[in-house]
């Protein structure tokens, strides 16, 4: 006689593991994926296949310029950042315990910001040389020779002065968790401090490096501010000239895709690198390197090198923002100064809240779910941390204006009424990038922050009749709630300084803190341009703040 009782048995069994949890864990993975799958698709299925047309003309200036500025800026936030850091670990000189903290500094100021003062400071109008015309008696530019502002370098350098500080991070701590018995062994062999450096301190600490040189090239690719105001043209330019300026989304979307792809390789390569260079401590009593007190010369050359790249990064900047912003006080009166602050609290502080709230229920699902697919769905979401901010939207916006546009046909052809573009035509496109963008912020630190909670404390919890909600609402909100609040605080500090999305995805006459500044200084109007700059930087300190908090 048959089991009839089996089928049902294991149809119970399917449904239990796939619970709501986990069901939920999975749609939100896809809602995160969905525009990267989205560019892939529209970049092989365009309407107007120019693939030919990029690859004979564009494609190869824009790759050419963006491995190029890629590389630049890997290699000069690297080589600062990783100096700074070896300094700060190393050694202690006047002003040490200040630079500590002070080079984390410009991670508060966006790049773009830093073009504008840079180019306002050193422009033949400019106050340094109009200075060295008064002094030396030039005339006119043809008096005299200056380097060129707009250039290929002067991004470089700005790129590179916002970016060194994701390089000292990683690489400071890593210095500091090396072993003291490694110097000890160096020094007695012979070695200086430049040979402990280069033989020991480097080769050690090479994952965090490579790790913090892949995030500052992926941030430099994600960048548009600073390239289109000094006229570098890159991928992230070339995806907004031939989409707004060529009305040609398909093109677009091939173009996002190759960014995509160069992504992909940058996460690739520097997670292949950390996992075949590994080192293991030899024993377990692990003693930290204490630090030199330096003396003289090179205790003011140890200052120096520590306090170019904060001033270069973060003084300058904002001594020429705050300079604009006191000289035109009357700006601090414009309402559009103040709609502007409301749109960027608003869409930034729902994003923020949504994002968390979606991670934390992503993560407490795959938790919960005993499918792999959930699991490896898990780390894949944060792709979209990588991918910049003009692929997403991209990806977001053709979409969802297809759905917007058959949803308005669907309802006037049922009701007669036209409800107009919903999604497309309010902040709903806007808030959904930024979840996507920013999703492995959150989701890192709730898979992170349960990570630190007990098993046995739901699992009691369970036994006394808890069921999976009330387990998540009474014993792990509780206990991750600061690390909830940090990635609330971070979605929306970087939500803020988002620009390339919400170019691309803002509704008509939607003006942010971020577009409001990127307009009027595309317009060379920096005194308009400067309260909103420095709004967008007071809120970009306290993320720093949190990050040097939780860096002690």
């Amino acid at each position: 006689m048959s089991d009839t009782s089996a089928p049902a048995t294991v149809r119970k069994s399917i449904l239990t593991r796939w619970s709501p949890w986990s069901i939920g864990a999975a749609l939100i993975a896809a809602l995160v994926l969905m525009p990267i799958v989205a560019v892939i698709w529209i970049a092989f299925n365009p309407t107007d296949n120019i693939w030919p047309h990029l690859l004979s003309t564009t494609l190869p200036r824009y790759m050419r310029t963006t491995v190029l500025l890629m590389l630049s800026v890997g290699i000069l936030a690297g080589t600062v950042g990783t100096c700074a850091a070896w300094l700060i670990a190393r050694y202690r000189f006047p002003m040490s315990r200040w630079l500590e903290w002070l080079l984390l500094l410009p991670l508060a100021i966006p790049a773009y910001v830093g073009a504008y003062a840079l180019v306002d400071l050193l422009e033949y109008a400019g106050p340094v040389q109009t200075w060295l015309r008064s002094i030396m008696g030039w005339k006119t530019s043809r008096d005299y020779w200056f380097p060129e502002i707009r250039s290929f370098g002067a991004a470089v350098i700005v790129l590179s002065a916002a970016l060194y500080p994701y390089v000292y991070l990683l690489a400071r701590q890593a210095f500091r968790e090396q072993s003291a018995a490694t110097e000890e062994v160096a020094r007695s062999l012979g070695s200086g401090a430049l040979g402990r450096f280069l033989r020991v301190g480097l080769p050690l600490a090479r994952p965090a490096i490579a790790a913090g040189m892949a995030i500052a090239m992926m941030e430099t690719v994600n960048d548009f501010g600073t390239v289109d105001y000094f006229a570098v043209q890159t991928l992230t330019t070339g995806i907004f000239t031939v989409w707004l300026e060529s009305n040609n989304a398909g093109g677009a979307a091939q173009l996002a895709s190759v960014v995509l792809v160069l992504v992909i390789f940058l996460v690739t390569m520097e997670k292949v690198s950390r996992r075949k260079t590994r080192f293991f401590a030899m024993t377990g009593r692990h003693r930290a390197v204490e630090p030199v007190k330096l003396s003289g010369l090179p205790a003011v050359a140890a200052m120096v090198a520590c306090a170019i790249p904060f001033a270069i990064g973060f003084v300058l900047p904002v001594g020429v923002i705050l300079h604009h912003a006191l000289k035109n006080a009357e700006v601090w009166q414009d309402p559009a100064l103040y709609t502007a602050l409301g749109n960027t609290v608003y869409v930034g502080g729902i994003a923020a809240v949504l994002t968390v709230l979606a991670a934390v229920f992503m993560v407490y699902g795959v938790r919960l779910s005993g499918r792999q697919l959930p699991r490896l769905l898990l780390p894949i979401t944060t792709i979209g941390y990588a991918a910049p901010g003009a692929v997403l939207g991209v990806g977001i916006l053709i979409p969802l204006a297809l759905f917007d546009n058959w949803l308005a046909d669907l309802i006037e052809g049922a009701t007669g009424v036209d409800i107009g573009l919903i999604l497309t035509g309010s902040s709903v496109a806007l808030i959904f990038a930024y979840g996507v963008r920013f999703f492995a912020i959150a989701q890192g630190a709730a898979d992170a922050a349960m990570g630190r909670v007990s098993p046995s404390l739901p699992m009691a919890a369970r036994s006394l009749g808890r069921s999976k909600g009330q387990v998540l609402r009474q014993i792990y909100a509780p206990l991750i709630r600061g690390s909830v609040g940090s990635a609330l605080l971070l979605v929306f500090v970087d939500a803020v300084k988002e620009l390339p999305a919400t170019l691309l995805l803002r509704p008509f006459n939607f003006d942010t803190l971020a577009t409001r500044v990127h307009e009027q200084a595309s317009l060379e109007n920096l005194g308009d341009a400067s309260p909103a700059a420095i709004l967008v930087v007071l809120v970009g300190l306290s993320a720093v703040v949190l990050l040097a908090r939780a860096n002690r």
